[in-house]
C-alpha cells in the first residue's frame, strides 16, 4: 500500500504583495478585517498563506464581481 503525499504550497507575505499589486500592510490590513485568508504561522518567524486558501478567495472575489 502505497500513501500519496500531497504537497501544500505556500505563499510568503512579499509573495502575496506581488501576487495582489498591494503593500504589505494592506495585506495585513486586510486579514485583520476578515477580508483575506488568514495566514498560518509554520514556526517563529515564518508566516504563510497557503495557495490553495488564496485561490478559493480569488473565486470567490470573481463571482462577487459578475
Amino acid at each position: 500500500m502505497t500513501a500519496t503525499a500531497q504537497q501544500t504550497t505556500y505563499l510568503s507575505l512579499r509573495q502575496i504583495t506581488e501576487r495582489y499589486n498591494v503593500h504589505k500592510s494592506t495585506a495585513w490590513r486586510w486579514v485583520a478585517a476578515g477580508r483575506f485568508p488568514k495566514p498560518v504561522k509554520l514556526s517563529p518567524g515564518c508566516t504563510r498563506w497557503k495557495l490553495s486558501d488564496l485561490e478559493q478567495w480569488e473565486a470567490e472575489q470573481a463571482g462577487e464581481g459578475a
